[in-house]
């Protein structure tokens, strides 16, 4: 359906008699989600939208314009107010030109039952996890999405694809101490409720009466959910070929800048992982190696920012609908896990079991469930400030000591993962989702020498 959409405006601007270069997007996103606040589901919501956007480019100048009326009649208003807006927009020295015709590099996952999940598959999960914080307060949302998007250009290319996203992000809270567990996948059946709820209290309960440590350099083991951050930063300012060909980046492609453990890819391809097989262009996603045994070999292109950096820079499917102010990003990055044995649950239920094997090497230092409101102080460096929270315990010998109140840091990131500082990466990745435009992490646990705290909860 959303192919024939896409064709159908092509030939409304061909019929318009419009020159030029011309390319459709059509997406349609189902979206539900169930929402629970003080143990009590308060809102369940769904949203099934189809968007058609139209890039026209006609005489040296480029307007983009989107509908979500695919009438007759809706389609044709979009065309004639496209050709009618071209003539005014400013000149695009820029224009990359269109797609050529190719093929797809695979699939990404889809799952029928999740396109399908209806509200009482949702609170199934949601009850789990309550039930399972045994009587603690508990909030958060379990959420379900279907995409179906086609792209077709006068150029030749048309293509589509379709995916399937599920995710659980929960809080425990037990006198003031919050604890969190989340997880995404491309089948809703993969989310257990349970054993979400059962993780997050154990970390609200072990995280009452928390004890003050003083700012400085401490030696970490950060759970998938805090590594996440790590990712989603590295992509967005990091492997950004907008970035890069305005040297704002800390990237130095060819260049050893980190540990020789850390192989970083973006992969929408990879097993559990929601993605699409291609971009907002019609370019066609691969499995792209970003780091590569600790030397960085790629940033993620779209058409606009190959053609800056220019030479032989090409598109690598990672155009965003609306992104070219930021640039092209990755959005499946993942860091590869490290080659140890599966990790058990351990002895400590506080500890996410996917960093269960890391916590035994540490003599002192901090487990770190989450990184939260953290923002850029240098781009060139990657220098990141933000805070802990959902739970930071004191490692001792080992072992679990003592919970610790929230954190601020002062970090650049590159530069916590530069040669010899990463002691271990753990040998199990998890799915999370991200927040700020659709985005999944591929997480293990890290084990890093040192992460420099600058502030505590006394200032």
């Amino acid at each position: 359906m959303s192919l024939d959409l896409a064709s159908q405006v092509l030939e409304l601007v061909r019929a318009a008699g419009l020159t030029g270069e011309a390319d459709v997007y059509v997406e349609r996103e189902t979206f539900a989600l169930t929402r629970f606040a003080n143990s009590f589901i308060h809102q369940n919501v769904a949203d099934d939208t189809t968007t058609v956007w139209l890039r026209l480019h006609a005489d040296g100048r480029t307007v983009a314009t989107s509908t979500t009326n695919t009438t007759p009649d809706g389609l044709r208003t979009l065309v004639s107010n496209s050709a009618a807006a071209v003539k005014h927009a400013p000149a695009d020295p820029g224009w990359p030109g269109l797609t050529p015709p190719a093929p797809l590099a695979g699939e990404p996952g889809f799952d029928e039952a999740t396109a399908d999940a209806d509200p009482a598959e949702r609170a199934e999960r949601v009850r789990a996890f309550v039930a399972a914080t045994g009587g603690l307060t508990a909030a958060g949302y379990c959420r379900t999405r279907r995409w179906e998007v086609s792209y077709a250009n006068t150029a030749g290319q048309a293509v589509t694809s379709r995916s399937t996203e599920a995710a659980i992000d929960g809080v425990a809270r037990h006198q003031g101490s919050d604890g969190v567990a989340r997880q995404a996948s491309v089948r809703l059946a993969d989310l257990d409720g349970a054993l979400l709820g059962t993780r997050a209290a154990a970390k609200a309960r072990a995280g009452v009466d928390p004890v003050e440590l003083p700012p400085g350099r401490y030696e970490v083991v950060f759970e998938p959910t805090a590594v996440a951050d790590l990712l989603e930063n590295l992509a967005i300012w990091g492997f950004n070929g907008k970035a890069l060909a305005e040297r704002q980046t800390f990237v130095e492609l060819g260049a050893a800048q980190f540990d020789p453990s850390v192989t970083i890819v973006d992969d929408p391809f990879a097993s559990g992982s929601p993605g699409l097989a291609f971009d907002a262009e019609g370019t066609p996603k691969r499995r792209l190696v970003l780091v590569d045994a600790g030397v960085t070999t790629a940033v993620v292109h779209d058409r606009r920012t190959a053609k800056l950096l220019g030479g032989d820079a090409v598109s690598t499917g990672h155009a965003l609908l609306g992104g070219g102010g930021l640039g092209a990003i990755p959005v499946n990055p993942g860091l590869l896990p490290g080659t140890g044995s599966s990790p058990g649950a351990g002895d400590n239920p506080v500890v996410d079991p996917a960093a269960a094997g890391l916590i035994g090497a540490v003599e002192r230092g901090l487990l770190v469930t989450d990184l939260w409101y953290t923002r850029v102080l240098d781009p060139k460096t990657l220098a990141m400030t933000g805070l802990t929270r959902n739970g930071v315990w004191l490692i001792e010998d080992g072992k679990v000591a003592a919970p610790v109140q929230n954190l601020r840091f002062t970090q650049s990131y590159p530069q916590a993962l530069r040669p010899g500082a990463v002691k271990a990466i753990g040998p199990v990745a998890v799915v999370l989702p991200g927040e700020l435009v659709p985005r999944w992490s591929r997480a293990p646990a890290l084990h890093l020498a040192e992460w420099n705290f600058t502030g505590n909860a006394s200032g």
